[in-house]
Parts: structure tokens; C-alpha cells; sequence
């Protein structure tokens, strides 16, 4: 093996790498949407747990990968630690699938049709297809096919290059011995947890494996126990991904660890027992790309059959290892770990979203009650919901950004859009809450009152602001488009009642009936009740551009109103509502 070899062989090792990763990105992105139902049907139920993290691991071709995400999941909320530990082990058993498709490589026969199934048969066509489907399609959908493609294609080019580039080591009598030392088992072991823990990749630790395998040199005694440390060294991104999260996902983390260890101690006592009383004659044969997939296979499937009946004991184990905190964290809501699965991030930050909106809400709702009664008590916690609320587009604003640089489908850019616009409705909605607050404060201070009509106006108008906020608040957490569709003729409504009453109040402070102070503070509130029907409407206008696909919003608020029998229908019902 010369210099050439030795850059072919790095040559064919990074296209593996990066083909590895690029076909998963894609796969990801691909199955997006899917792999969020999947999440979403998973139950308590161990079996579904399990056959969860088995499919998703088959999809995007990584263990690592999946338990990374698990772990972003179990940090977020999104998933339990119990349920954690059966999707892990789900996991293991998905992650041999990569290992089966390389085993394709050591197809050796003459006839045609068998030779078809040899990866360097298929792969340039694959690469052909792919690379029409990326440069031709302008859909999203059909790029991430081709990409699929290409990703698999580059893979199998990287896997061909260093079967070639390490062919030649078959007749060094060195590399031979180098491999003997590996038929000690714990030795075998490390080497399989330290190359696997260094690329972070078992799929891909082990098609480097079924690479040297080629040359011949591999006996199925080295291979074997370098399979079983390749289990415990793709823990490694697991663990550096759980560093920052919370005490649960340390946890989920622990437990991919835990469990890889544990099957790894007890199957190597069991190979050192095998090979010492019985020396069968397999261990010291050449391994196969086929036999390598076969143990990997087999040991991943021993360990899951082992820890299976156990994992509430896994569980226990964990939490004893990492207890609790004496004092209760605050659960990070937001994870960058999700990064890869752009649908299940909007889907978290969707629901920091709605928390958000609620606390606006209910801000605004403590503020319209404390202009007519006053409580200090209420006026401390708008005060927080405003400075929640304000940390909340701040840090929502900052992950949407952070996830928009990755490849989103054209779904997922509209949604983060959409996200986008409604932190800055519900933020003003919050400060409009405290401007209410600071009228009533006024109020109290200078000790105004309003007059009985006064009163009986303001609480109608508060009324119909309190429904179009609860119905935009339908149309964004529920997707209700006919909600989207009545808060636009609401808030016409709401527009004509508000001059109205300011009219009302002109005639008022003519004759005499209020003070000039109590007219200010009636003018401030008119205006801030009406900006936030106006921002209800801005929401709804989202929702309805999210469903169209358009982004235009004032384009569909006009198509709403030119809508002429419906919208007229609902605004003549709300003008009835709300009259006076």
C-alpha cells in the first residue's frame, strides 16, 4: 500500500462520511411530517415505543441521530423518560439497516441479474436519477429525492474507494499482525468504542469494518468485540448533545449509554467464555461484509431481548445516577437538537407560541377588569406577562431564525413566517395590556369614575374584544379557518363600535356629564381596545396566508370581505351583538 492508496483511502472515507450524512439530512427533511404523526401516535406502549425508534432509525440511517433527537424531545417536553428508553433501544436495532445494504458490496456471481443487486451496478443509475430529480424539479419534495439519491450514490462511491484503496493490504503480512491484536476481545472493544466515539457514527464505523473486512484480514474474532465497543462509542454524541439540558434528558442520554455498556459487558463475557471452552473454528475465519452485518445484527437484537423486560430498572438506575435537584428547573422549551427535524421544531415552537398568546391573553383580560376595580395583586402580574411575553419573542424569534438557515420545505418556510409575524401580535398585545393597566392606574390615582352609560359602553366594547381575541386565538392554536374568517368582520365591528363611543363620550363632555380627565383616559382606552382587534385581525390574516400558501395577508383580508353573502352575514350578526 503506497501514498496513492493511502489518499485514495482518505478520499473514499470522507465521500462515505459525507454521503452519509447528506442522504440522512435528506431523509429527514423527506420524512419530516411523517416523523412528526409517528411521535405524535406514540403511546406509554412499550412495543410502539420500540417500533418507533426501529422505523425512524431505518429512515434517516443513524442511531445516533435518532437518540440525539429523543434526547432534544425528552428535553423539550415533547417525550417522557420512560418513553425515551424504549424508542433507544428501537434505535439500536434500526441502525443495522445501513449494515445490510453494504453487505450488497460482497455479492461475487456471473450472472447478470445477481450483479444487478451489487451496489456498483445500481448506484450510477441512482446517481443519474438523483442528480436529474436535484437540478431539474423545482419542488422541494423532489430535491430531497434526488438528494436521497445522490447522498446513497456518494456513500457507495466512498465504500467502493476504500474496499480498492485497502485491497492491496491482503498480502502485508504487518496489517495481519496488527489485526491479531485485536482477536484479544477487550482490546477489540475499546478500538470499536474510540473509532466510533472519534466519527460518531456506528453505521458509519461499521462500513469502515466491512471495508478492511474486504482485504480478508478480518477474522470474525477481531470483528466481533470491535461490533460490540462500536455500540458503546455511539453514545458519544448522545452525551455531548445532552450537555445544557435538562435533568430527564441527561437522563435519556445516560440511558443510551447505560444500556449499550451493559450489553456490551455481558456479551463479551459471553464471547471470552465461547472462545475459551469451545475455540469454534468461525472465529478464526475471514469475516464477510455479509457476516459483519449478520453479528451486528445479532448483537444489536441480544442486547435489546436482554434489557427489554428491565427498563423500568434502566429507568430507576438513571435517575438514581443523575437525581433530582433540590430546586425545580425550568424545562427549555426550545431545542436546538430538533434542528434536523425542521417539522417537529416549528411543532415545539408552535406550542411555546401558544403559550405565549395565553399569557398575553390573559394579561389583557386582568387589564380591562382592573379599570372598573383596581388590584394591585392583578397589576404585578400583567407587569410579568408583559416581560414574559417580551422574552418569549425574543427567544422564539432567535430559534425561528437559527432553524430558517437549514433547508426547510416550502411548508415549513410559510409556517416559520407565519411564527414569525404572530410573536410581534401577541408582544403588542402584551404592551397594550400594560397601557390599559397604566389608564386604570390613572384612574385610581386621580380618582375618576365613569358614568353609568360610560361603564355599560366600556364593558360592551371589552366584550367584543375579548371574542375576537379568543376566536383569532382559534383560528392560530386550532387551524380553524372559519374562526380566521369571522374575526375580520369582528373587527370591522369592533372599529365602527369604537368611533361610535368616542362620539358618544364628545356628546358626553358637551353637556357636562364627564370630566375632561375621565375623557382622556376614555380616549386611551378606545385606542388601545382597538389595536388589539386590530392585531386579532393581523393573527387571523396569518392563519388564513398560512392555508393559502400566499403570505399576502391583506390580499386575503380583502378576499374575505369580497366574500360579500358570508362576510356580510357574520357582520351584520356581530353589529346586532354589539350595539347600543
Amino acid at each position: 500500500m503506497d501514498l496513492f492508496d493511502v489518499l485514495n483511502l482518505i478520499g473514499g472515507l470522507s465521500l462515505f462520511l459525507f454521503g452519509m450524512t447528506l442522504m440522512g439530512q435528506a431523509l429527514e427533511r423527506r420524512a419530516g411530517n411523517k416523523l412528526k404523526v409517528l411521535l405524535g401516535r406514540m403511546t406509554t406502549n412499550r412495543f410502539a415505543g420500540l417500533l418507533t425508534g426501529l422505523v425512524v432509525t431505518a429512515i434517516i440511517q443513524s442511531s445516533s441521530a435518532t437518540t440525539v433527537m429523543v434526547v432534544g424531545f425528552v428535553n423539550s417536553g415533547l417525550m417522557t423518560l420512560k418513553q425515551s428508553i424504549n424508542v433507544i433501544l428501537g434505535a439500536n436495532i434500526g441502525t443495522t439497516v445501513t449494515a445490510w445494504i453494504l453487505s450488497l458490496a460482497g455479492i461475487e456471481s456471473s450472472n447478470f441479474f445477481i450483479r444487478l443487486l451489487k451496489p456498483t451496478s445500481f448506484t450510477p443509475i441512482l446517481a443519474l436519477v438523483g442528480i436529474s430529480f436535484y437540478m431539474m424539479s423545482k419542488d422541494n419534495k423532489r430535491k430531497d429525492t434526488g438528494m436521497i439519491l445522490l447522498g446513497f450514490a456518494t456513500l457507495m462511491f466512498g465504500m467502493d474507494a476504500m474496499s480498492g484503496a485497502v485491497s492491496g493490504l491482503r498480502d502485508v503480512p504487518g496489517f495481519r499482525q496488527a489485526f491479531l491484536a485485536f482477536t484479544n476481545p477487550v482490546l477489540g472493544v475499546i478500538a470499536g468504542a474510540v473509532l466510533t466515539a472519534i466519527i460518531q457514527s456506528s453505521s458509519a464505523s461499521v462500513g469502515i469494518l466491512q471495508a478492511l473486512a474486504s482485504t480478508g484480514a478480518v477474522t470474525y474474532g477481531a470483528a466481533v468485540p470491535i461490533l460490540m465497543g462500536q455500540h458503546i462509542g455511539t453514545c458519544v454524541t448522545a452525551m455531548i448533545s445532552s450537555v445544557g439540558a435538562n435533568r430527564n434528558a441527561k437522563r435519556a442520554a445516560l440511558v443510551h449509554l447505560t444500556f449499550n455498556v451493559i450489553g456490551a459487558a455481558v456479551w463479551l463475557v459471553g464471547f471470552c467464555i465461547v472462545k475459551a471452552v469451545f475455540a469454534p473454528a468461525l472465529l478464526t475465519e475471514s469475516a464477510s461484509l455479509f457476516g459483519i452485518a449478520v453479528f451486528h445484527s445479532v448483537i444489536s437484537l441480544a442486547n435489546v431481548i436482554m434489557m427489554f423486560p428491565f427498563t423500568d430498572k434502566l429507568e430507576k438506575l438513571v435517575c438514581r445516577l443523575i437525581p433530582e435537584a433540590k430546586v425545580t428547573e425550568e424545562i427549555q422549551k426550545l431545542d436546538e437538537r430538533l434542528f434536523g427535524s425542521p417539522a417537529l421544531a416549528l411543532n415545539q415552537c408552535r406550542q411555546v407560541l401558544i403559550t405565549m398568546a395565553q399569557t398575553a391573553i390573559n394579561a389583557f383580560k386582568k387589564s380591562v377588569d382592573c379599570v372598573l376595580d383596581y388590584d394591585e395583586s392583578a397589576a404585578q402580574e400583567i407587569h410579568k406577562a408583559e416581560d414574559d411575553t417580551d422574552h418569549l419573542e425574543d427567544i422564539i424569534g432567535t430559534y425561528l431564525l437559527k432553524l430558517t438557515s437549514h433547508h426547510l420545505s416550502e411548508e415549513e418556510n410559510v409556517k416559520a413566517t407565519e411564527y414569525m409575524k404572530l410573536i410581534g401580535d401577541y408582544e403588542r398585545i402584551a404592551d397594550h395590556a400594560v397601557n390599559i393597566l397604566e389608564s386604570a392606574e390613572e384612574k385610581q390615582n386621580k380618582d375618576v369614575t365613569f358614568s353609568e352609560n360610560a361603564v355599560a359602553e366600556y364593558k360592551l366594547i371589552c366584550d367584543a374584544v375579548m371574542e375576537i381575541l379568543n376566536l383569532s386565538f382559534k383560528a392560530f392554536s386550532e387551524d380553524d379557518m372559519r374562526s380566521a374568517r369571522n374575526t375580520e368582520s369582528l373587527e370591522q365591528v369592533i372599529d365602527k363600535l369604537k368611533e361610535d363611543l368616542r362620539t358618544r363620550h364628545f356628546v358626553r363632555l358637551q353637556n357636562r356629564e364627564c370630566s375632561v380627565a375621565a375623557g382622556f383616559i376614555w380616549s386611551d382606552l378606545l385606542t388601545n381596545l382597538g389595536r388589539v382587534s386590530d392585531h386579532c385581525s393581523n393573527i387571523s390574516g396569518c392563519v388564513l396566508d398560512t392555508e393559502d400558501k400566499s403570505m399576502n395577508m391583506h390580499e386575503n383580508q380583502r378576499t374575505v370581505r369580497n366574500s360579500a353573502e358570508d362576510y356580510m352575514l357574520q357582520y351584520n350578526m356581530y353589529s346586532a351583538k354589539y350595539s347600543n
